[in-house]
C-alpha cells in the first residue's frame, strides 16, 4: 500500500520517511523545527541532539497541512491529468510529514514516554481523516484513474507504470468508487478503528508493564540465577513485567508451580477484565472492520484486505492451514506424552499443564540432548552475534562492509550505529541497532526506517532494528538465548531487504510490500544463524574466546526440531483466530469474546489444553494495534518461502558472492514493482514448495 494510506499503522514497521522537500516545500517549511528542517547529518539521520517531544504534534500537522495543500493544488490543475503532475505530484506530496512520523512513530515503539502517548491518541483520529480526505478524493481520483487508463499508450518506463497501477489499486481498495454517502460513512468507521486501535495498544502496554507479578517470597524465585533474582527486587518483593506472547520467559526457569501458575494466569488474562480490559475494543473492532468490509463490496474484512498478497483470498490462508494442522497436531500429541512422561518421572502427580510446558520441556531438551540454555549462552554474546555473525554473514554473500559510528546522536543511550559500506566501497547507508529491553519499549522485535531509500529523493536508507533482549548488569556480558539469535539475524533480513532497495519512488522501495512476502527476506536470513562457516566465527566463548564446540553445536541443532508441534501450533492458534475474527459478516455479533475464541480453536481442531494460542485476542497486538489485521498467517506462509529459498542455496552451494547477489538482484532489491510469484519464479526457477518447511519443522 501508499504511504499515506498506511501512516497510522507505523507502529508496527515504522517505513515512511525522508530527509528533503518538495523543491523548496520550502526548505522543509524552513521552520526552527529539527522535524521540519532538513537535516545536516550524514544520509539525513535525524539529530536527535535537537529534536525534543514538543516538536512532533507542531511538525505532524504541518506535515498534514503541507500534503494537503499539495493535494489542492493538484486538483485544482486544468491541464489534463499526466504521470508528473498526478501521480509524481502525489508521490511528492508528503515529504514533510514523512519527516515528521517516521521520528515520532520510531519513538513510540522504541522509547516512548507520557507525551508521546499522549500524541498518539490524539493523532489517531486525525491521520485517519487525513488518510480519508485524499483516498476518498473523487477529483483526484478522476485523475489518477485518467492516467492509469492512459498507460497502454504512454511511454512511462516499467517502474512509473508499476507506481501509476499501485496508486489507482489503493485507492480503489480504500473506496474511491463509492458514491459520497458511502464514502461518508466510511470515513466515520475509519476514524473509529484508528480511535480504539489506539486505546488498545495503550491498554496493552499499561496491561504488559503493570500487569505482572509481584512475588513476595525468594524462595519463590527458585530456579532463577541470583543477577536475575537481583534485577527483579524492588522494595523487598520481586516484581516480574509481562512480554507481548502468552508464554513467559521465566516459566521455563521457575521450579515453583504456584508462581508458574500465577505469573502463566497473569499473562493469559492481562486484559480480559479492570483496567486494562481490552475485550470491548475487540468486539467493537471486529465489528466496524465488517461493516467496513460490505460498504466496499466484501464479504468480511479478511476479503477485503487480501487484496494484492500472495495468498489473495481467505480460501487460500485456509488451505494452508488445513495443510499444516494435521501434521503438527500428530508432532505436538508426541511432544505432550514426552513431557508428561518428564513430570511422572520426577514423581509428581499432576497433568502437564499450560505453565508446565517450557519448564519441563527445557528438562527434556537437557536430557534428551544434553542442551542446557544457560551453558549455550556463554557462546553467544550480543556484540559478536552482530559483528561476527550477522555482519559477517551479510559480508559474505553481498559483500558488505562495516564501521562503527560513535558520532550520530540517538534517541537512547543503548542504540548503536553501524555505516554499511558496499563491496567497492561506496556508501551504503546507517544501520541502528536497540537490542535491551527497557520499560519506554514495547514488546516484541521489529526493523523501521528514518530515511527510505529513493533514487527521486537522493536518499540512502537510516534504518533501525529494535529488540527486546535482557539487559546485563553494568560491566557484564550481553549473553543471548540462541532464540534471540536468531531474532538478531531475522530483523536484520529485514534491515538487508530495505537496504538493498533500488527504486525511484519511495512508496514501492524496499519493504513496502505485502504482508506475506514482507517476512520472507527476514526469516530467510535466520538460515545463516546456523551455517557452520558463520558460527563457527561468532559463536565464542565470552571468557575464553574459544570457538562452539561441535559436541555443542550438534546438540543445538539435534533440538532444532524440538518442540516444534507446539511452536506452529501455538502459531497457528493465533493465525487461525485473526482470520475467524475477520472473516465474520456485518451481521455477526459478538456477544463473548472468550467464548468466540474457544469455538474459533475447537472448530479447527486446534483447541488443546496444553498449547494456547501465542497471542490471545485480548492482547493480540498485531492485528489490533498494529496493521496485522487478517495478515498473521503472513509469518507461516513467509516461513514456507524462506525454507524453500535456503533449499535452493543448499543446492547452489549455499553461503558464496555469487548466491547472494543473485538472492539481491532478484528479490532483495526489487521492493513492490513486480508480481511477487513471479518474483519468486524468476529467482527460483519455479513456484515454493512446502517440503522444506515440513522437513525444517520435523514435521515430515
Amino acid at each position: 500500500m501508499n504511504k499515506y494510506i498506511l501512516v497510522a499503522t507505523l507502529a508496527l514497521m515504522a517505513s515512511c520517511n525522508t530527509n528533503k522537500t518538495k523543491k523548496e516545500s520550502a526548505d522543509m517549511v524552513n521552520t526552527e523545527n529539527p522535524l521540519l528542517a532538513k537535516s545536516t547529518l550524514d544520509y539525513g539521520a535525524p539529530d536527535f541532539t535537537k529534536i525534543k517531544d514538543e516538536h512532533f504534534m507542531p511538525a505532524i500537522l504541518k506535515g498534514m497541512e503541507v500534503q494537503n495543500e499539495e493535494i489542492a493544488k493538484i486538483v485544482a490543475n486544468t491541464d489534463a491529468p499526466t504521470f508528473d503532475n498526478t501521480i509524481l505530484a502525489l508521490e511528492e506530496s508528503d515529504r514533510v510529514l514523512d519527516q515528521a512520523t517516521s521520528v515520532f512513530y520510531a519513538l513510540a515503539g522504541a522509547h516512548t514516554n507520557d507525551v508521546i502517548k499522549a500524541n498518539q491518541k490524539e493523532l489517531a483520529p486525525k491521520f485517519s481523516t487525513h488518510r480519508d480526505e485524499i483516498s476518498l478524493n473523487t477529483k483526484l481520483f478522476e485523475r489518477i484513474k485518467a492516467v492509469y487508463n492512459s498507460l497502454e499508450s504512454s511511454d512511462l518506463d516499467a517502474e512509473s507504470k508499476h507506481l501509476v497501477k499501485e496508486y489507482y489499486k489503493n485507492f480503489v481498495k480504500a473506496g474511491a468508487n463509492l458514491s459520497e454517502d458511502k464514502k461518508k460513512e466510511l470515513k466515520e468507521i475509519n476514524a473509529e478503528i484508528a480511535s480504539l486501535s489506539n486505546d488498545f495498544g495503550k491498554k496493552l502496554l499499561d496491561a504488559s508493564k503493570k500487569g505482572g507479578v509481584t512475588l513476595t517470597s525468594k524462595d519463590q524465585m527458585a530456579g532463577l540465577s541470583e543477577e536475575k533474582i537481583a534485577s527483579l527486587e524492588k522494595n523487598g518483593a520481586y516484581e516480574i513485567q509481562l512480554i507481548n506472547t502468552t508464554q513467559q520467559p521465566l516459566l521455563q526457569s521457575l521450579e515453583n508451580r504456584d508462581a508458574r501458575k500465577e505469573l502463566f494466569e497473569k499473562s493469559i488474562h492481562r486484559s480480559d477484565s479492570g483496567e486494562f480490559e481490552t475485550s470491548e475494543l475487540v468486539k467493537k473492532m471486529v465489528t466496524l472492520r465488517a461493516k467496513k468490509a460490505k460498504i466496499l463490496g466484501f464479504d468480511n474484512y479478511a476479503s477485503w484486505s487480501l487484496q494484492g498478497t500472495m495468498a489473495s483470498t481467505p480460501e487460500k490462508v485456509f488451505e494452508m492451514f488445513d495443510g499444516l494442522i494435521p501434521g503438527s497436531l500428530d508432532k505436538v500429541a508426541s511432544e505432550t506424552e514426552e513431557i508428561q512422561a518428564e513430570v511422572n518421572k520426577e514423581g509428581k502427580k499432576f497433568k502437564l499443564a499450560p505453565y508446565d510446558w517450557n519448564h519441563y520441556a527445557e528438562k527434556v531438551r537437557k536430557s534428551k540432548y544434553s542442551l542446557n540454555e544457560d551453558e549455550v549462552k556463554q557462546y553467544f554474546e550480543l556484540t559478536n552475534v552482530l559483528e561476527k555473525g550477522v555482519f559477517y554473514a551479510a559480508t559474505k554473500l553481498y559483500g558488505l562492509s562495516f564501521k562503527k559510528r560513535t558520532d550520530i546522536p540517538t534517541y537512547h543511550p543503548d542504540v548503536v550505529v553501524y555505516e554499511i559500506f558496499e563491496e567497492d566501497g561506496s556508501k551504503l547507508g546507517l544501520f541502528y541497532g536497540d537490542f535491551f529491553a527497557r520499560d519506554s519499549k514495547r514488546g516484541g522485535a521489529w526493523m523501521g526506517s528514518f530515511v527510505k531509500q529513493s533514487k527521486l529523493r537522493n536518499q540512502k536508507p537510516v534504518i533501525y532494528n529494535v529488540c527486546n533482549y535482557p539487559k546485563p548488569s553494568e560491566g557484564e556480558p550481553a549473553l543471548i538465548s540462541f532464540d534471540n539469535v536468531e531474532t538478531t539475524f531475522h530483523e536484520f533480513g529485514h534491515a538487508l531487504h530495505g537496504f538493498f532497495a533500488n527504486q525511484k519512488y519511495e512508496s514501492i522501495s524496499g519493504t513496502s510490500v505485502a504482508r506475506d512476502f514482507v517476512e520472507f527476506p527476514s526469516q530467510f536470513n535466520e538460515n545463516w544463524a546456523t551455517h557452520p562457516q558463520v558460527l563457527n566465527n561468532y559463536a565464542l566463548h565470552h571468557e575464553t574466546g574459544e570457538v562452539i564446540p561441535d559436541a555443542l553445536l550438534q546438540k543445538i541443532k539435534n533440538a532444532g526440531t524440538f518442540n516444534q508441534g507446539y511452536s506452529i501450533i501455538e502459531n497457528l492458534c493465533s493465525s487461525n483466530l485473526d482470520m475467524q475474527w475477520h472473516t465474520i459478516s456485518a451481521n455477526t455479533k459478538v456477544e463473548d469474546v472468550a467464548k468466540f475464541e474457544e469455538e474459533a480453536l475447537a472448530k479447527m481442531k486446534l483447541k488443546i489444553d496444553e498449547v494456547p494460542p501465542r497471542y490471545r485476542s485480548t492482547y493480540f497486538a498485531h492485528i489490533f494495534s498494529g496493521g496485522y489485521g487478517a495478515g498473521y498467517y503472513s509469518y507461516l506462509w513467509t516461513e514456507m518461502l524462506s525454507h524453500d529459498a535456503y533449499d535452493w542455496f543448499k543446492n547452489n552451494g549455499l553461503l558464496n558472492r555469487q548466491n547472494g547477489q543473485k538472492f539481491r538482484e532478484e528479490v532483495l532489491s526489487k521492493g513492490n514493482t513486480m508480481d511477487y510469484a513471479e518474483m519468486y519464479r524468476v529467482f527460483a526457477g519455479r513456484d515454493p514448495k512446502s517440503e522444506p518447511m515440513l522437513k525444517a519443522r520435523g514435521l515430515k
